[in-house]
C-alpha cells in the first residue's frame, strides 16, 4: 500500500511540475528582469559613448580606453574593406582574362573566315577571269584592293569604287542580280 502512495504522489507532482512549470521561475524572474535591464542600460550608454554622445562624465581612462576601442574597430573595419576589394579586384582579373582569351579565339575565328572569304573570291574572280571575254580586260587578283572585292553573281557584275573611272551602280542593277539586302548594303557601301 505504501509503494501505491508513493508512486501516487511522485506522479501527481510531477503532474503539476508539467502542467504549471513556471511556479518555480516566478520568484527568479525578478531578479532575472533586474540583471537584464541593468544590462541594457549599460549597453545603451555604451552605445551613446560609442556615437559621441554623453562623454562629459567619462574620465580621461575611460576616454582612452574608447578611443582604443574605435581605433582597433577602424583597424578591423578597414582590413575587411580591403580584404573585400582585394577579393572584387582578383575576380575582375580574372573575368577579364577570361574575357581577353575569349576576344583573341573570336580574332582567329573572324581572321580564319575572312582567309576563306578571300580565298572564295579569289577563286571565283579567276574562274570569273578564264570565263570572260576577251573584249574587257581585267586587273589581276593582286591589283584588286581587299576593301573593294568584286562581286559577280548571274549576268550581274558589281565593282567597289577604290579611284576607278566605274560608276556606282544603279539600285535596278543591284536589284537584278537578286542579292539578299544584307550583301547589298555591304557591297554598296564598300
Amino acid at each position: 500500500m505504501e509503494g501505491i502512495l508513493e508512486r501516487y504522489q511522485r506522479y501527481s507532482f510531477e503532474e503539476k511540475a508539467v502542467l504549471d512549470p513556471n511556479i518555480g521561475d516566478q520568484a527568479n524572474w525578478g531578479d532575472e528582469y533586474g540583471r537584464l535591464k541593468s544590462k541594457l542600460d549599460a549597453l545603451q550608454k555604451t552605445q551613446r559613448q560609442l556615437l559621441g554622445e554623453q562623454l562629459d562624465s567619462m574620465t580621461i581612462k575611460e576616454l582612452q580606453q574608447l578611443e582604443q576601442q574605435l581605433d582597433s574597430s577602424l583597424k578591423h573595419i578597414r582590413s575587411r574593406k580591403n580584404h573585400l576589394m582585394f577579393h572584387s579586384i582578383s575576380e575582375l582579373q580574372k573575368k577579364e582574362k577570361s574575357l581577353t582569351d575569349q576576344n583573341g579565339a573570336l580574332q582567329k575565328v573572324m581572321e580564319a573566315e575572312k582567309e576563306k572569304n578571300n580565298a572564295l573570291m579569289n577563286a571565283h574572280f579567276r574562274e570569273q577571269q578564264n570565263g570572260a571575254s576577251t573584249s574587257a580586260p581585267s586587273p589581276s587578283p593582286s591589283t584588286v584592293p581587299d576593301s573593294m572585292p568584286i562581286l559577280s553573281i548571274g549576268p550581274c557584275q558589281l565593282r567597289g569604287t577604290g579611284g576607278g573611272s566605274e560608276p556606282e551602280p544603279s539600285p535596278a542593277q543591284v536589284n537584278s542580280c537578286k542579292l539578299p539586302p544584307w550583301m547589298l548594303r555591304s557591297v554598296i557601301y564598300r
